[in-house]
């Protein structure tokens, strides 16, 4: 009885991994978008959040 369990979950199985094929994508994305939008507020925000660190590390370290 054990071996027939066995045999029917290892036939049984193949039916698990099957799925259908995923439909085909629309439209492509458009091409020439561009990859570093808003990088010079970013940079001035990480220096402003860097001299805020450093500032409350001075301030703590002179205490």
């Amino acid at each position: 009885m054990r071996i027939l369990l066995v045999i029917a979950v290892f036939f049984l199985s193949n039916f698990s991994f099957a799925a259908p094929d995923p439909p085909p994508p629309t439209t492509p994305p458009p091409p020439g978008l561009p990859i570093d939008g808003g990088i010079i507020a970013m940079v001035i925000l990480a220096l402003a959040f860097g001299g805020y660190k450093i500032y409350q590390y001075k301030k703590r370290v002179v205490r």
